[in-house]
Protein backbone atom coordinates (compact mmCIF):
# COMPACT_ATOMS: atom_id res chain seq x y z
CA UNK A 1 0.00 0.00 0.00
CA UNK A 2 2.79 2.42 0.81
CA UNK A 3 4.55 1.53 -2.48
CA UNK A 4 1.36 2.38 -4.38
CA UNK A 5 1.27 5.81 -2.71
CA UNK A 6 4.96 6.51 -3.27
CA UNK A 7 4.89 5.87 -7.03
CA UNK A 8 2.37 8.65 -7.88
CA UNK A 9 4.36 11.06 -5.76
CA UNK A 10 7.52 10.16 -7.60
CA UNK A 11 5.75 10.62 -10.94
CA UNK A 12 4.43 14.03 -9.89
CA UNK A 13 7.87 15.06 -8.65
CA UNK A 14 9.41 13.91 -11.93
CA UNK A 15 6.82 15.87 -13.91
CA UNK A 16 7.45 19.00 -11.84
CA UNK A 17 11.20 18.58 -12.19
CA UNK A 18 11.00 18.17 -15.96
CA UNK A 19 8.43 21.00 -16.14
CA UNK A 20 10.80 23.38 -14.38
CA UNK A 21 13.24 22.85 -17.25
CA UNK A 22 10.45 23.39 -19.79
CA UNK A 23 9.48 26.99 -18.94
CA UNK A 24 11.38 30.24 -18.63
CA UNK A 25 10.51 33.91 -18.21
CA UNK A 26 11.84 37.01 -19.96
CA UNK A 27 11.72 40.30 -18.03
CA UNK A 28 10.96 43.69 -19.55
CA UNK A 29 14.62 44.69 -19.41
CA UNK A 30 15.96 41.43 -20.85
CA UNK A 31 16.61 39.83 -24.24
CA UNK A 32 16.74 36.06 -24.52
CA UNK A 33 18.39 33.53 -26.85
CA UNK A 34 17.09 29.97 -27.28
CA UNK A 35 19.71 27.33 -28.08
CA UNK A 36 19.24 23.80 -29.36
CA UNK A 37 22.27 21.70 -28.61
CA UNK A 38 24.43 24.85 -28.64
CA UNK A 39 22.96 26.36 -31.81
CA UNK A 40 20.94 29.60 -31.70
CA UNK A 41 17.42 28.90 -32.93
CA UNK A 42 15.41 31.90 -31.70
CA UNK A 43 16.00 35.39 -30.36
CA UNK A 44 12.75 37.34 -30.76
CA UNK A 45 11.17 36.65 -27.36
CA UNK A 46 8.71 39.12 -25.90
CA UNK A 47 8.62 39.71 -22.14
CA UNK A 48 6.62 37.01 -20.34
CA UNK A 49 6.44 33.21 -19.86
CA UNK A 50 7.79 30.88 -22.58
CA UNK A 51 8.37 27.16 -23.11
CA UNK A 52 11.31 25.07 -24.29
CA UNK A 53 12.30 21.46 -24.67
CA UNK A 54 14.04 20.30 -21.52
CA UNK A 55 17.60 19.01 -21.86
CA UNK A 56 17.58 19.85 -25.58
CA UNK A 57 16.98 23.60 -25.44
CA UNK A 58 18.68 26.04 -23.12
CA UNK A 59 18.14 29.80 -22.72
CA UNK A 60 20.57 32.62 -22.13
CA UNK A 61 19.41 36.07 -21.07
CA UNK A 62 21.10 39.44 -21.58
CA UNK A 63 20.59 42.88 -20.07
CA UNK A 64 18.90 45.06 -22.74
CA UNK A 65 18.84 48.24 -20.69
CA UNK A 66 20.87 51.35 -21.51
CA UNK A 67 24.36 50.75 -20.13
CA UNK A 68 27.22 53.13 -19.38
CA UNK A 69 30.82 52.61 -20.42
CA UNK A 70 33.42 54.87 -18.80
CA UNK A 71 36.16 55.11 -21.39
CA UNK A 72 39.65 55.25 -19.94
CA UNK A 73 41.27 58.70 -20.43
CA UNK A 74 43.34 58.63 -23.61
CA UNK A 75 45.86 60.94 -25.27
CA UNK A 76 45.03 62.17 -28.76
CA UNK A 77 47.05 64.32 -31.14
CA UNK A 78 45.45 67.47 -32.54
CA UNK A 79 46.11 68.99 -35.96
CA UNK A 80 48.90 71.02 -34.32
CA UNK A 81 50.58 67.78 -33.15
CA UNK A 82 49.75 68.66 -29.55
CA UNK A 83 48.61 66.02 -27.04
CA UNK A 84 45.29 66.34 -25.24
CA UNK A 85 43.94 63.98 -22.57
CA UNK A 86 40.28 63.14 -23.20
CA UNK A 87 37.92 61.65 -20.60
CA UNK A 88 34.62 60.40 -21.98
CA UNK A 89 31.76 57.94 -21.49
CA UNK A 90 29.36 56.04 -23.78
CA UNK A 91 25.70 55.15 -23.44
CA UNK A 92 24.98 51.85 -25.24
CA UNK A 93 22.68 48.85 -25.27
CA UNK A 94 22.36 45.43 -26.86
CA UNK A 95 20.15 45.73 -29.91
CA UNK A 96 20.65 42.50 -31.90
CA UNK A 97 21.17 39.82 -29.26
CA UNK A 98 21.91 37.07 -31.77
CA UNK A 99 24.66 39.06 -33.46
CA UNK A 100 25.95 40.17 -30.06
CA UNK A 101 26.35 36.53 -29.01
CA UNK A 102 28.00 35.56 -32.28
CA UNK A 103 30.45 38.50 -32.24
CA UNK A 104 31.60 38.47 -28.62
CA UNK A 105 30.23 35.14 -27.35
CA UNK A 106 27.75 37.08 -25.25
CA UNK A 107 30.56 38.37 -23.04
CA UNK A 108 29.79 41.91 -21.87
CA UNK A 109 33.40 42.52 -20.82
CA UNK A 110 34.61 41.67 -24.31
CA UNK A 111 31.88 43.86 -25.80
CA UNK A 112 33.00 46.79 -23.64
CA UNK A 113 36.59 46.34 -24.77
CA UNK A 114 35.55 46.29 -28.44
CA UNK A 115 33.31 49.30 -27.95
CA UNK A 116 36.00 51.26 -26.11
CA UNK A 117 38.46 50.63 -28.94
CA UNK A 118 35.90 51.79 -31.52
CA UNK A 119 35.27 55.04 -29.62
CA UNK A 120 38.97 55.76 -29.19
CA UNK A 121 39.67 55.16 -32.89
CA UNK A 122 36.87 57.50 -33.93
CA UNK A 123 37.95 60.20 -31.49
CA UNK A 124 41.56 59.91 -32.63
CA UNK A 125 40.44 60.58 -36.19
CA UNK A 126 38.28 63.57 -35.26
CA UNK A 127 40.83 65.18 -32.95
CA UNK A 128 43.58 64.89 -35.57
CA UNK A 129 41.54 67.18 -37.86
CA UNK A 130 41.18 70.03 -35.38
CA UNK A 131 43.26 72.48 -33.36
CA UNK A 132 43.33 72.65 -29.56
CA UNK A 133 41.05 75.71 -29.52
CA UNK A 134 38.50 73.92 -31.70
CA UNK A 135 38.39 70.72 -29.65
CA UNK A 136 38.28 72.54 -26.30
CA UNK A 137 35.54 75.02 -27.08
CA UNK A 138 34.40 75.52 -30.65
CA UNK A 139 33.55 72.03 -31.98
CA UNK A 140 33.20 69.73 -28.98
CA UNK A 141 29.50 69.11 -29.64
CA UNK A 142 30.13 68.38 -33.31
CA UNK A 143 32.91 65.93 -32.40
CA UNK A 144 30.58 64.02 -30.06
CA UNK A 145 27.85 63.85 -32.72
CA UNK A 146 30.25 62.64 -35.41
CA UNK A 147 31.83 60.03 -33.13
CA UNK A 148 28.38 58.75 -32.14
CA UNK A 149 27.27 58.38 -35.77
CA UNK A 150 30.47 56.80 -37.06
CA UNK A 151 30.93 54.49 -34.07
CA UNK A 152 27.35 53.25 -34.45
CA UNK A 153 28.17 51.94 -37.93
CA UNK A 154 30.86 49.69 -36.44
CA UNK A 155 28.97 48.85 -33.27
CA UNK A 156 26.07 47.37 -35.24
CA UNK A 157 28.46 44.63 -36.40
CA UNK A 158 28.55 43.32 -32.84
CA UNK A 159 24.82 43.86 -32.20
CA UNK A 160 25.23 47.06 -30.19
CA UNK A 161 23.53 50.44 -30.57
CA UNK A 162 25.29 53.55 -29.23
CA UNK A 163 22.83 56.05 -27.83
CA UNK A 164 25.32 58.82 -27.03
CA UNK A 165 29.00 59.67 -26.65
CA UNK A 166 29.88 62.41 -24.17
CA UNK A 167 33.23 64.11 -23.63
CA UNK A 168 33.50 65.00 -19.95
CA UNK A 169 36.93 66.64 -19.86
CA UNK A 170 39.70 67.68 -22.22
CA UNK A 171 42.94 68.35 -20.38
CA UNK A 172 46.36 69.33 -21.60
CA UNK A 173 49.53 67.57 -20.45
CA UNK A 174 51.70 69.67 -18.17
CA UNK A 175 54.30 70.36 -20.86
CA UNK A 176 51.62 71.45 -23.32
CA UNK A 177 49.70 73.49 -20.73
CA UNK A 178 52.70 75.71 -20.01
CA UNK A 179 53.25 76.34 -23.70
CA UNK A 180 49.58 77.09 -24.30
CA UNK A 181 49.37 79.39 -21.26
CA UNK A 182 52.42 81.34 -22.41
CA UNK A 183 50.94 81.68 -25.87
CA UNK A 184 47.60 82.76 -24.43
CA UNK A 185 49.34 85.28 -22.16
CA UNK A 186 51.28 86.70 -25.11
CA UNK A 187 48.10 86.90 -27.17
CA UNK A 188 46.19 88.65 -24.37
CA UNK A 189 49.10 91.06 -23.90
CA UNK A 190 49.08 91.86 -27.60
CA UNK A 191 45.31 92.43 -27.55
CA UNK A 192 45.63 94.65 -24.46
CA UNK A 193 48.33 96.73 -26.11
CA UNK A 194 46.20 97.05 -29.21
CA UNK A 195 43.24 98.24 -27.13
CA UNK A 196 45.47 100.73 -25.28
CA UNK A 197 46.88 102.13 -28.51
CA UNK A 198 43.39 102.45 -29.94
CA UNK A 199 42.23 104.17 -26.76
CA UNK A 200 45.20 106.56 -26.80
CA UNK A 201 44.53 107.37 -30.45
CA UNK A 202 40.85 107.96 -29.73
CA UNK A 203 41.67 110.14 -26.70
CA UNK A 204 44.09 112.25 -28.75
CA UNK A 205 41.51 112.62 -31.48
CA UNK A 206 38.83 113.63 -28.96
CA UNK A 207 41.22 116.05 -27.22
CA UNK A 208 42.23 117.66 -30.53
CA UNK A 209 38.61 117.98 -31.56
CA UNK A 210 37.76 119.52 -28.16
CA UNK A 211 40.63 122.02 -28.47
CA UNK A 212 39.50 122.92 -31.98
CA UNK A 213 35.92 123.43 -30.83
CA UNK A 214 37.17 125.48 -27.85
CA UNK A 215 39.18 127.75 -30.16
CA UNK A 216 36.21 128.16 -32.46
CA UNK A 217 33.87 128.94 -29.56
CA UNK A 218 36.29 131.49 -28.06
CA UNK A 219 36.87 133.12 -31.45
CA UNK A 220 33.16 133.33 -32.13
CA UNK A 221 32.53 134.67 -28.61
CA UNK A 222 35.27 137.30 -29.01
CA UNK A 223 33.86 138.29 -32.40
CA UNK A 224 30.35 138.58 -30.99
CA UNK A 225 31.65 140.52 -27.95
CA UNK A 226 33.52 142.96 -30.17
CA UNK A 227 30.46 143.40 -32.33
CA UNK A 228 28.30 144.03 -29.28
CA UNK A 229 30.92 146.32 -27.77
CA UNK A 230 31.16 148.23 -31.06
CA UNK A 231 27.41 148.58 -31.21
CA UNK A 232 27.39 149.75 -27.57
CA UNK A 233 30.21 152.25 -28.15
CA UNK A 234 28.43 153.58 -31.20
CA UNK A 235 25.21 153.89 -29.22
CA UNK A 236 27.05 155.61 -26.35
CA UNK A 237 28.75 158.00 -28.78
CA UNK A 238 25.41 158.75 -30.33
CA UNK A 239 23.89 159.44 -26.91
CA UNK A 240 26.85 161.65 -25.95
CA UNK A 241 26.57 163.53 -29.23
CA UNK A 242 22.87 164.09 -28.80
CA UNK A 243 23.42 165.23 -25.23
CA UNK A 244 26.20 167.57 -26.32
CA UNK A 245 23.99 169.11 -28.99
CA UNK A 246 21.24 169.77 -26.47
CA UNK A 247 23.42 171.48 -23.83
CA UNK A 248 27.09 171.73 -24.65
CA UNK A 249 27.97 173.67 -21.46
CA UNK A 250 26.32 171.12 -19.19
CA UNK A 251 27.89 168.29 -21.12
CA UNK A 252 31.34 169.86 -20.67
CA UNK A 253 30.65 170.32 -16.95
CA UNK A 254 29.43 166.70 -16.58
CA UNK A 255 32.46 165.37 -18.41
CA UNK A 256 34.80 167.41 -16.19
CA UNK A 257 33.09 166.14 -13.04
CA UNK A 258 33.63 162.56 -14.19
CA UNK A 259 37.26 163.35 -14.93
CA UNK A 260 37.67 164.84 -11.42
CA UNK A 261 36.07 161.75 -9.94
CA UNK A 262 38.39 159.39 -11.75
CA UNK A 263 41.52 161.50 -11.13
CA UNK A 264 40.91 162.43 -7.49
CA UNK A 265 39.36 159.42 -5.77
CA UNK A 266 41.76 159.08 -2.78
CA UNK A 267 43.37 161.36 -0.21
CA UNK A 268 46.80 160.14 -1.24
CA UNK A 269 46.37 161.15 -4.90
CA UNK A 270 48.66 163.99 -6.01
CA UNK A 271 48.32 166.02 -9.23
CA UNK A 272 51.08 168.38 -10.31
CA UNK A 273 49.34 170.89 -12.57
CA UNK A 274 49.21 174.63 -12.96
CA UNK A 275 46.11 176.10 -11.34
CA UNK A 276 45.02 177.92 -14.47
CA UNK A 277 45.01 174.83 -16.71
CA UNK A 278 41.87 173.85 -18.52
CA UNK A 279 41.51 170.86 -16.21
CA UNK A 280 40.71 173.14 -13.27
CA UNK A 281 38.49 175.53 -15.22
CA UNK A 282 35.43 174.81 -13.10
CA UNK A 283 37.45 175.18 -9.85
CA UNK A 284 38.48 178.74 -10.83
CA UNK A 285 34.92 179.93 -11.53
CA UNK A 286 32.98 181.67 -8.82
CA UNK A 287 29.46 180.68 -8.05
CA UNK A 288 27.10 182.26 -10.51
CA UNK A 289 29.87 183.19 -13.03
CA UNK A 290 30.00 181.58 -16.42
Amino acid sequence: MSANKTLPLLVIAAILFIGSFSVFTVAEWQKALLFRLGEVVRSDYEPGLHFKMPFINNVRKFDARLLTLDVEPERFLTAEKKNVIVDSFVKWKIDDVSRFYTAVAGDEVQARQRLEQIIKDEMRGEFSKRTINEVVSGERTRIMDLVTDDANKQATQIGITIADVRIMRIDLPAEVSNSVYRRMEAERTRVAKDFRSRGFEASERIRADADRQRSIILAEAFRDAEQIRGVGDAKAAEIYANAYEKDAEFFAFYRSMNAYKRAINSKSDVLVLEPDTEFFQFFNQKLGQP
